[in-house]
């Protein structure tokens, strides 16, 4: 009766098992070839055990056939030897389950399991004693920062040059020319009784220019009303001069410089410096500029993309003033040279206005005869 058993269980193991495509089922698909009778091992027809096997002591029957052994081939159907290959799992260490010594997809997911548990359960490794240190390397790492809190004029800089430079569409041109005139012009005036006491520097010259070039293109002195969406002209000129302080990039201005003669306009500057360098510059001096002028020259600098300073239209950068080779008449000489850079924002300013006036800066400081002609 045993045979028969043997044929009913096999039938119920094959239907647990998925079929692929060009693998029929059929009844014979289900027997297997015969195997060799391991010493030990029952036979599968039933029939008395080899004489080695018989004068062995009787053993309860494992649950499970042992793992194949050495040199056969392990019995399992296409389906199951693709998932063992997809697992990385050797079909010949799995315990098979199924009838007749064969190897089901369940078998593979247990071996599958039991090769993973023991990763699993590892003990994770005790701390070591090298981890104590950690505070000393954040307390090293913080001596080589230092924070500083944002505040007062910095924090006050810092958002009005980021509202700027993302409100205003920037625009940046540059003109370099021969300023070898006009240095000689700040000598002389230097040496002129009349001017004596007043502090007299390239800046108040270049100050002046600007202030010639504006009456020359009025367009440029405006600005932007974003809830009226209207442009509004300025008749007046609130110029601005960049100071550096120990508390941080100031730009106070010079109140209706446009009406200031040269001396005026000198003393408004030095006015300006003193109180911007002792602390003293109130908000009334920083606020309604007009235009404004960065001298990035004092540190050597050849010149720079300025942002615009928030509500104003232009911002002249300064170059420094240097001895180059130059055609002068001709003839390549040595003059002193500069670059001057003028930002704008281009809803207020097109690209030939702001040409225009940046070209009219540069003459009236390439020939200052023109602040006398042009004004």
């Amino acid at each position: 009766a045993a045979a028969p058993a043997a044929e009913a269980e096999e039938p119920a193991a094959a239907a647990r098992q998925p079929v692929l495509v060009g693998y029929g089922v059929s009844t014979a698909s289900t027997k297997r070839r015969p195997r060799k009778a391991a010493a030990g091992a029952p036979a599968r027809n039933g029939s008395a055990p080899a004489p080695a096997a018989a004068a062995a002591p009787a053993a309860p029957a494992p649950a499970a056939v042992p793992a194949q052994p050495a040199g056969e081939r392990p019995l399992a159907k296409p389906p199951v030897r693709k998932l063992a290959k997809d697992l990385g799992i050797d079909l010949a260490s799995v315990v098979p389950t199924g009838g007749g010594g064969v190897v089901t997809r369940e078998d593979v997911h247990a071996a599958a399991a039991a090769a993973v548990a023991p990763q699993a359960e590892a003990p994770a490794p005790a701390p070591t004693p090298a981890a104590a240190p950690a505070p000393a390397v954040q307390v090293a790492q913080s001596a080589r920062e230092t924070r500083i809190p944002v505040k007062g004029v910095r924090k006050v800089t810092a958002q009005a040059m980021v509202g700027s430079a993302f409100t205003a569409p920037h625009v940046t041109e540059f003109i370099t020319f021969d300023v070898t005139r006009t240095m000689k012009l700040v000598q002389e005036l230097k040496a002129d009784p009349d001017l004596a006491g007043l502090r007299i520097n390239p800046l108040l010259l270049i100050a002046k220019a600007v202030l010639v070039a504006i009456r020359r293109n009025p367009d440029v002195n405006a600005s932007w009303d974003e809830a009226a969406q209207e442009i509004v002209l300025k008749h007046y000129v609130n110029l601005g001069i960049a100071a550096a302080t120990p508390r941080g990039l100031i730009v106070p201005n010079i109140k209706d410089a446009h009406a200031k003669t040269l001396g005026e306009l000198s003393t408004a500057l030095s006015d300006l410096v003193a109180t911007a360098r002792d602390g003293k510059t109130s908000p009334a001096d920083m606020q309604n500029g007009t235009i404004t002028i960065t001298n990035v020259g004092v540190f050597g600098v050849d010149t720079g993309t300025p942002i615009l300073n928030p509500g104003e239209s232009a911002i002249l950068a300064v170059g420094a003033i240097k001895l180059q080779p130059w055609v002068h008449k001709g003839k390549v000489k040595p003059r002193q040279v500069t670059t001057l850079a003028l930002s704008f924002d281009h809803r207020l300013i097109d690209g030939e206005l702001g040409s225009r006036f940046l070209a009219d800066v540069a003459a009236v400081l390439e020939h200052p005869r023109r602040l006398v002609t042009w004004s």
